[in-house]
């Protein structure tokens, strides 16, 4: 591991130091939210309305961090969120992000929009994972992929269900990460000023949207191949087409995207195992709700008839605990292993996971806590 990652000692720390490594235009793609990131912020600052009540004189010289997500053994109640074109970070991109995931016995779920295909993900390693998808106006090529998934041993479908349209990411329209792109003087320079981060893109494998290779008429190229994914997109899509997912699919089925109870209890109406309270990391709806701020009754509508994950701002292994006293069963992180990424490669994400993990089992024995399962409200205090 570099001496860089060495001094990083928080996901804070990973987080800088990815902005110092990787071009500004790429590091804010993947920092940046909606509109005037409201929602962004509220993320962050609702695990800050919590207070961790420790128990004291309890013995936790064996403290057991493991738990099961859809049946599957997980040695943190951590999930791996899907994140698009992970290779504008790093040029190893899914290939170091799905390694690391099995490293540390977690479950990888890869995006529709990554950059290796379902099948070369399901070689890497034999660790779970579940594949991203959405509705698109395209339903054999939905089919398509959910026998792809099928036939590579996906253990789960997870349906994002909070794209209908794009959100106005503005950061990016600054710097010009866009559709096609358009980058500014100033992105072109700071780029240039990245000579690490560019010989490894320009001298790597082109990057193309493996998934959807040879489905378009058009070129492979990743941005060209954006263009007609975003016209795929269907914003006429209900619930009776994820309904029909579900069925097509026929095994456990998570549906991210959730923040009212009312669509929890629909999502577990047509079948869902797992609902997934998420605001998209803040990059769709501006000013929606914090995903921690709507946990506590999606929890209680859902009422154990699915499990619940929390999606969204979790950087600190308290913040996953505040989420399972909850009633979460586990937390999905993108942005925590994308920094980690965009620092250092494969170590980089080993480093993300690592930090929270040990952050996670620190904090359990200062809580007084031996398993994840202990947690409840009664260790929680909200500040009024």
């Amino acid at each position: 591991m570099s001496r860089k990652l060495n001094k990083c000692f928080s996901i804070a720390d990973l987080r800088e130091a990815a902005r110092r490594r990787i071009p500004a235009p790429v590091f804010h793609y993947m920092d940046g939210a909606a509109e005037d990131e409201v929602t962004l912020k509220n993320n962050r600052n609702a695990f800050d309305q919590y207070q961790l009540v420790p128990r004291v004189l309890r013995d936790v010289s064996k403290v057991d961090t493991s738990t099961t997500i859809l049946g599957q053994t997980s040695n943190l109640p951590l999930v791996l969120a899907p994140t698009g074109m992970s290779r504008l970070f790093h040029y190893m991109g899914e290939d170091a992000v799905s390694r690391a995931a099995n490293k540390a016995g977690l479950i990888y779920s890869l995006s529709t929009m990554s950059t290796f295909s379902i099948e070369e993900v399901a070689a890497m390693t034999t660790g779970p994972k579940w594949y991203q998808i959405y509705v698109w106006r395209d339903r054999e090529l939905l089919k398509s992929f959910i026998e792809r998934c099928r036939d590579s041993g996906y253990k789960a479908l997870c349906l994002t269900v909070d794209v209908p349209v794009f959100g106005q990411r503005e950061r990016d329209m600054r710097s010009g990460v866009t559709i096609p792109p358009e980058l500014t003087l100033k992105s072109i320079f700071d780029t240039l000023m990245r000579p690490q981060w560019l010989w490894q893109y320009l001298t790597s494998p082109r990057m193309e949207l493996a998934n959807v290779r040879g489905h378009s008429s058009v070129s492979n190229d990743a941005f060209v191949l954006a263009e007609y994914t975003n016209a795929q997109f269907d914003p006429s899509v209900n619930w009776d087409v994820a309904e029909w997912m579900v069925k097509q699919w026929g095994g456990d089925f998570a549906v991210k995207g959730i923040l009212s109870k009312e669509d929890a209890l629909r999502a577990v109406d047509i079948g869902a195992t797992a609902v997934i309270v998420s605001n998209h990391g803040g990059r769709q709806l501006d000013h929606a709700p914090a995903s921690f701020d709507i946990l506590a009754e999606v929890v209680d509508a859902v009422n154990g008839h699915a499990e619940v994950i929390l999606d969204g701002g979790v950087r600190r292994g308290t913040d996953v605990m505040k989420a399972l006293a909850l009633g979460a069963r586990a937390c999905m992180i993108g942005r925590s292993y994308l920094y980690g990424l965009g620092a250092g490669g494969g170590p980089g994400v080993d480093k993300a996971l690592g930090l929270l993990g040990d952050e996670i089992k620190r904090n359990m024995a200062l809580m007084g806590v031996t398993s994840v399962n202990e947690l409840d409200s009664s260790y929680l205090r909200r500040i009024d």
